[in-house]
């Protein structure tokens, strides 16, 4: 028999981890890229676009009281579509999706550290991709831990720039714009309308991350109650923080300023404190590091539970017993994500690491609509409705991802 995972993890780290994986190193150019398409209106983007996450959010909640198990997503489809092979293929989807854009994030912390210091980038990303996967090889309480260490430095950074953001004098659009909705709200309304629900779907992917606190499910104490709990709570924090963010940026900088900048978070602290902002850099390499060390964990998670599932991957389904952790998959992991790190293309990544990503929310909403019709019971459930729901947003959202790509 399997040497089983430890259950270690409460609902504070894993609530930690879900909120580290989702407020990670984007929010700093992410905010001017939405406020290019709902100008003054990005804090309202933000906000629809936790709301079109939720219910997917909610649809995962669900089944991971159904399926408690570290496969996450590939147990939910391979159950609710009654295929395994699907499932397997879901998983393997997660796993690649997972290390590669590990990889992408590690290479963009790496970058934000060379800007700053003079550093050999290859030994960087080597020296860095190894202490991260020594630590996820070392216990799931101590990588969460380093987690929660981490966001709540990245934290820190947001909360400056939202109180930077507040103290700063206003920007002369952010005036304009509700005097003019004052004057004429309905054909303002009409023409800003479209902004916003672009900005919503760009600032979608934001959101990206919550799915990944399931596959920590044989690690968790209390699974069938505290995962649903720290999906949702997760989910919520970052919606509050990215809308808070973006109010307070939007106030303080043109919109226009915003988008055209690669640092516009360094923007808001210079209209509101002065200086050069350079701290933000580097509490983007925590983010970065935050978001490397969360990924190979979920991945060699993933791994474990696909190895219950397929003889071909028996071998990953085996935790350390001194350690408690999957060391050979943490391993593989690790080293595929320096290899990435080194050789892939950020952009492209990005774009279809989203697409992958999207394409399982709208298998594991569809897997929960067959489910629960063949059982409507579970430890926790939602209305039928939410299931749906996540699956049209899902492929909308999916829709639009591959029109950027193709």
């Amino acid at each position: 028999m399997a040497e089983p995972l430890k259950r270690r993890i409460g609902p504070g780290l894993l609530t930690a981890y879900g909120v580290g994986v989702m407020v990670g190193a984007g929010i700093y150019v992410l905010v001017g890229a939405v406020a290019g398409n709902a100008g003054i209106w990005a804090p309202v983007a933000f906000l629809l676009a936790g709301l079109i996450a939720a219910p997917t959010a909610l649809s995962y909640s669900e089944f991971s009281t159904r399926i408690p198990e570290a496969a996450g997503e590939a147990a939910y489809v391979g159950a609710g579509l009654n295929s395994q092979a699907t499932g397997l293929l879901v998983g393997l989807a997660v796993v690649a999706a997972g290390t590669v854009s590990a990889g992408a994030v590690l290479r963009g912390g790496v970058g934000y550290l060379a800007s700053s210091w003079d550093v050999n980038i290859t030994w960087a990303v080597i020296g860095l991709g190894v202490a991260l996967t020594a630590v996820a090889v070392l216990g799931a309480l101590e990588s969460l831990a380093l987690v929660a260490l981490f966001t709540l430095i990245e934290m820190g950074g947001l909360v400056l720039v939202v109180w930077a953001g507040f103290s700063a004098p206003v920007a002369p659009d952010w005036g304009a714009e509700w005097s003019a909705l004052a004057l004429s709200p309905v054909p303002l309304w009409s023409g800003i309308g479209p902004g916003i629900l672009l900005g919503a779907v760009l600032a979608f992917f934001a959101f990206i991350g919550f799915e990944d606190i399931v596959n920590m499910a044989e690690e968790v104490e209390n699974p069938t109650s505290t995962l649903p709990r720290a999906i949702l709570w997760a989910l919520a924090i970052t919606t509050v923080i990215y809308a808070l963010v973006a109010f307070a940026s939007v106030r303080a900088v043109p919109a226009d300023a915003l988008s055209g900048s690669k640092n516009p978070l360094v923007l808001v602290w210079q209209a509101g404190r002065g200086g050069s902002g350079d701290f933000l850099s580097a509490i983007a390499v925590f983010a970065a590091l935050n978001g490397v060390l969360a990924q190979i964990v979920m991945a060699s998670r993933v791994l474990f539970g696909l190895g219950k599932r397929s003889p071909f991957l028996a071998i990953f389904h085996h935790a350390n017993p001194r350690f408690g952790t999957p060391v050979l998959g943490t391993l593989l992991i690790g080293v595929a994500v320096i290899i990435a790190a080194m050789t892939v293309q950020l952009v492209t990544l990005a774009e279809v690491t989203s697409s992958i990503l999207l394409s399982v929310f709208v298998l594991v909403n569809l897997a929960l609509i067959l489910q629960k019709r063949r059982a409507p019971d579970a430890p926790f459930r939602v209305p039928m409705v939410v299931p749906v729901v996540g699956f049209v947003l899902s492929l909308a959202a999916l829709t639009v991802a591959l029109r950027g790509i193709l």
